[in-house]
This record gives structure tokens, sequence and C-alpha cells, in this order.
């Protein structure tokens, strides 16, 4: 395939799943999918390495989604699959590492030939089980487990399942129309495939898929090889849980084109949800070599083949059954930043300060006005870290790509009334660039009767951490009725209560100007 056709192609097939998750986008009934992009979709070859990614995916799902389109092809071999088969799994350890994100597989046939898979894995509204939070201490609390198996077989639903998926979650309405939204992007993605295929006379992906590999994993090694042999080490700690700090280090070993990276050292699991499954450790190790060392590849397996990452079973960071990890982005988050941290003193104008906003959001669980359960959750981001570049931005999630849900968005579809949603002055840290700031939001409990909230929230007793000089950025903080919360517990909530969010900011980069009324803050434009 020469290189102007295999460049064709290629942009041909990101803008495949590019429409795909457009769609998906379109067609999905809950905000998390539609307002806040928790969600991936990609292309794989028929022996499920990666070809394209979808360009609103989560950088998370760059080594999950195709790891467990490999886990299903050892449970259905090529030879039992047919056409319009959907696999479908929310597995913890082959999947993403949490029940709420279902994956489905598609395989795709050419003239009647197995050519690849498309896999969608999206952040269902809800599994059923506790409300999400921290405080499930084994996985059969956080909800229903789907095993690696058919949804539909040549095509038909297996409508048992759908029963049991409907009977076990509190908004069924909305986890079925997500689910379908995601079939209904796999078969987009089939036949335009197959309109690819037919367009440029090919029948099959197999020479696309070794050159499209060769060249990005090439790329890779070419960047590796550039940095300086040696072992490159980090730690930090999280806020942990209540009672119980985690330590989190890493070993960033460069040997020529190679990497190697080992989490011996870490904490070991814990016996509540914030276990991050070695698929999420993974992913999220090669999403933050990839910023550093080729962000301008397409995302595809190519560039993860000479990444190694290892830890020890057992640990914060590669649990063991019957572990629970229904908030594992609370230490998964933090693995871009530590691999920064290790890889500083090399790249230093290539990586970024601590951010502000591992991830946070609220959940909560009700009965609306005719009865039935209602539950939801919004996402709200904190500062991102400055770099040797660039100020960093206010309110932008990082590492993961989730969107701030809209004020119009949560008065819509849940019984909160938003009182203020603010800039959060001063939050980031100073710097000759600053940190981005996190914000305030204010809610009003409307409903009746009463409710349930949790909240996934981190760096409210550590500051995102500046590099080079910088100051760490502002923790953040939780208050009901203006009283501190553990924001790692559920809380019951009646009418009228009023929560506080504010998030974290992002930490500084570098030491501040010394020049006389130059200010490191950022000015104060934008109040909403």
């Amino acid at each position: 395939m020469d290189i102007i056709t295999l460049e064709t192609i290629w942009k041909r097939l990101i803008a495949v799943v590019d429409e795909g998750a457009a769609a998906l986008v379109r067609t999905s009934f809950s905000t998390v999918v539609r307002d806040s992009y928790d969600f991936s979709v990609i292309i794989t070859d028929r022996r499920g390495n990666s070809l394209v990614q979808a360009s609103d995916s989560l950088p998370s799902f760059i080594g999950t989604l195709p790891r467990t389109v490999r886990s299903f092809l050892q449970k259905f071999p090529e030879e039992t699959l047919v056409e319009c088969d959907i696999l479908i799994t929310n597995d913890m350890f082959a999947g993403t590492g949490h029940l709420p994100d279902i994956t489905v597989v598609r395989p795709l046939f050419y003239q009647g030939v197995l050519i690849g898979f498309a896999a969608s894995t999206a952040h269902a509204p809800d599994i059923g089980g506790k409300i999400r939070s921290p405080e499930p201490r084994e996985i059969f609390e956080e909800g229903l487990q789907i095993p690696l198996m058919k949804l539909a077989e040549a095509g038909v639903i297996n409508q048992t399942l759908m029963a049991i998926l409907r009977k076990n979650v509190r908004v069924p309405e909305l986890v079925e129309g997500d689910l379908m939204a995601q079939l209904n992007t796999l078969a987009l993605i089939d036949a335009r495939i197959n309109e690819v295929l037919g367009e440029y006379g090919l029948y099959n992906l197999e020479d696309f898929s070794m050159q499209v590999r060769a060249r990005s994993e090439a790329a890779m090694r070419k960047a590796i090889s550039e940095l300086p042999d040696g072992t490159y080490r980090a730690e930090l700690s999280t806020d942990g849980l209540t009672d119980q700090p985690i330590r989190l280090e890493v070993a960033v070993i460069v040997s020529g084109d190679c990497l190697h990276v080992d989490y011996t050292g870490s904490s070991p699991q814990v016996h509540k949800a914030i276990n991050c499954a070695m698929n999420y450790t993974y992913s999220m190790t090669a999403y933050a070599l990839k910023c550093i060392l080729a962000p301008e590849i397409p995302n595809n397996d190519g560039f993860i083949a000479p990444i190694e990452v290892t830890a020890p079973e057992g640990s914060i960071v590669n649990p063991v059954f019957p572990a629970s990890g229904g908030s594992r982005v609370l230490i998964g988050h933090f693995l871009p930043t530590l691999v920064f941290q290790a890889l500083g003193e090399i790249v230093p104008e290539h990586i970024i300060a601590g951010s502000g906003s591992p991830i946070w959001c609220l959940n909560l669980a009700s009965i609306d006005a005719s009865g039935r359960p209602l539950t939801n959750l919004f996402f709200f981001n904190g500062g991102m870290g400055a770099s040797a570049k660039r100020n960093g931005l206010d309110v932008m999630s990082w590492p993961g790509n989730i969107s701030s849900t809209p004020s119009e968005v949560i008065e819509a579809t849940a019984p909160l009334r938003v009182l203020e949603k603010s800039i959060s002055r001063d939050s980031g840290g100073a710097g000759l660039f600053h940190g981005g700031r996190g914000q305030r939001i204010r809610f009003a409990y409307t409903g009746k009767p009463g409710a349930v909230v949790s909240f996934l929230s981190e760096r409210t007793k550590i500051g995102a951490p500046g590099l080079s000089g910088g100051s760490a950025g502002a923790v953040g903080g939780l208050w009901i009725n203006g009283k501190p919360i553990d924001p790692k517990a559920q809380h019951q909530i009646e009418t009228g209560d009023v929560i506080d969010v504010l998030t974290p900011g992002g930490g500084g980069y570098g030491r501040a100007h010394a020049k006389a009324g130059e200010a490191c803050g950022h000015r104060h434009i934008l109040e909403i």
C-alpha cells in the first residue's frame, strides 16, 4: 500500500469512528454520554489490535478497549462468530476497571469474511448496587456483573439478558437507551467499513493494520531512543480513605527504544472501591507516555508496543478478585502525573504540573414525583496544571476527557437548583506559568422525599503539585449546609439542603516572575 493511499484510508477510518461517536452522542439517553462524553469508539483488526479511535474518546480507553476485544476472542474464537453478533461485558478485570462501563463489540465482515471488530465502551447512568462511591468493600456490592457473553446472535437480541439488566438498574430506560445507542453506532461503523473497502478495492484490513501499527511503533521507538537510558523514580500520596492515605510509587526504566514502567512500592489493595484494575493502570500509563513522546500519532496499538507496565498483584494498581473498583479513577487518574514527575528531569518541556481534576462528580439517587427511582451523576472539573509554555486551563478535565455538566442539564434532569457556578479565585498554583483555576458550584436539593448523594473527589487534603519551583494548586472541598463532609462517604439530604462543591486548582510551573506589578494569578475576567 503506497503512503498516499495509506494516509487516505487512515483518515477515512478515523472519520468513520468519529461519525460513530457523533451518532452515539446524538442518540444516547443519559447525560453521562450526551453531555459529559464518557465513552470510546474504536475499530480493530481481526486479532483485536486497535487501528483507529474516535477523537472524542476518553484517553483511559486507549489501552482498555483493545484488551477487552482480545479477551472476547479468547472466549469466542473467530469460527464461533457470525455477522450481526454482538458481544457484551462490564467485567472489571477484562474491561475498564469498573462495572458502570459497558463494552459492546461487533464483528465486522466483508464479503462473508471476518476482517475486524467495531467496539464501544460507554459509562451507563446506573448499574445497580450501591450508589457509586468509594464505600463498597467488594465487587458484589457494586452492581450487576455481565460476564463476557453474546448480547445478540446473528442480530437476535438476548431478551433474557435485557430483562435482567432492566430489573437490576434504577433507570432502565436510560441504561437501555444508551446501550441501544452503542449498538446503533457499531452498525453504522459496519456499513461504513464495507463502503471504504469497496471503494478502495480491499478485501480485508490486514495490510492496513500492519503498516499503520508498524509506522506508529517506529515513531514511538524513535522518540524513546532519544531519551537517556536510566531508571527514573517518583512517588506521591493521595487523599486516600478517611483514615488511610494511599502511596503510589513508580520506576520508569528507559532501555534503548523500550520502556518498562513498574509500580512496585505502591500501597496494597484496600477494602474500598478505589482499587485500580491492571487494564486501567496500563492504559493511563500508556496515555501519559504518549503525551510526552508521540502526541501527534493517531491512537492505535502500534505506539503501545514498546511499553511494558507491571505492578505487584494485590497492590492498589493491580488488585485481585473480588476487589471493588467503582471509584478507580481516584487512583488511576494520578498515574499520568506520577509518570510525568518521574520523567520531569529529562523532559521538563513536555510535561505539565499536577492537575486539580483527577475527577470530580456528584452522584444522586432518589425517587421522582411519580414514585419511580431516579439517579444521575454530574461532572465538575478542576484546574489543569501549567506547563513550561503556558498557563494551566481553567475548569478542564485532565487526564480524562470529561466535560463539566451544564447547569441547564442538571436542573432539567435532577431535583437540583444551581444557585452558583463561578470560577474559584486564586485557586491555581503560582509560578512562571500559573495553574488553572477550579470552580465553585452550589446546589439546593428541591426533591421530595430526601435523596442519597455521594461524590468522587480528590485533592481535598493534598493540592496538585507544582513543577520546577511552581506552587501547588489550592485544595478542593465539599460541604452540606455549610458543614464539611467526608468526601468518601454517602450522605442523606432533605428538601432545601444546600451542597457546596469546590474543585481544586492546578499546580504552577516555574518560579514566579520577580517583576514588580506582574501578577502570578489569573485576571478574574469571567464569573458565571
